[in-house]
């Protein structure tokens, strides 16, 4: 595996177990909207992907009730779901043996970046990473190959070549190879290994422990 410079990671099911949160405000958005709550399945399918296209792709809303959707979920959220989340055990030494090593440590996120800063404060994590980046409030930046494309252009990332991406998604995956970039597989998060092998990823890393040998050696 190639010594990477700069490592970019995706945040839930990357460095936090976020689901409860998640989940919690998905089923108070659909309490709100009079919505029947779906089953655990297709629950399960919103960890990750932008939310308004969860909405839309899993929910069957029109753009008017994704609106509403996302609103209902911002009441909840914020102040509740956002810390019904654990850090994986091996993350906080993960990154800071990353610093330590002289590499650049940046977040991608489809996350608001407001809720992905509060989220490493409230960890005490922020001091690992050079840059912070995610989603729009105004979802106006939601895609994980544009999110990816704004972390290159924040942390003025230039040589692509030792750069990599890592995430448990098949749109951590997909947004990487938009940007010419490898990602690492995160099977210990929410995606599987088939998932993440077929959208292309160029290793896996089944544990925390095993991201690390990928990453430091």
């Amino acid at each position: 595996m190639q010594q990477y410079k700069t490592i970019l990671f995706d945040l839930d099911g990357t460095l936090t177990d976020s689901a409860p949160g998640i989940l919690n405000s998905v089923r108070y958005a659909c309490g709100k909207m009079g919505l029947d709550v779906p089953g655990e399945a297709t629950l399960r399918r919103f960890l990750g992907p932008p939310l308004p296209s969860s909405f839309r792709d899993y929910l069957h809303l029109n753009e008017a009730d994704v609106d509403r959707a996302v609103a209902a979920f911002r009441e909840y959220y914020p102040d509740k779901g956002i810390f019904e989340n654990e850090v994986y055990p091996g993350i906080p030494e993960l990154l800071r043996d990353l610093k330590r090593a002289g590499k650049t440590v940046v977040m991608a996120t489809s996350k608001p970046e407001v809720f992905a800063k509060r989220i490493m404060e409230h960890f005490a994590l922020v001091d690992c990473f050079d840059a912070i980046c995610g989603a729009t409030i105004d979802e106006t930046r939601t895609d994980k190959g544009d999110v990816i494309a704004y972390a290159l252009e924040t942390a003025h990332i230039a040589d692509r070549q030792r750069t990599v991406m890592v995430g448990d998604r098949e749109h951590d995956v997909k947004g990487a190879l938009r940007n010419g970039l490898p990602c690492i597989g995160a099977v210990y998060g929410y995606g599987s290994a088939e998932e993440l092998t077929e959208a292309g990823a160029v290793a896996l890393a089944g544990t925390v422990e095993e991201l690390r040998t990928l990453l430091l050696g």
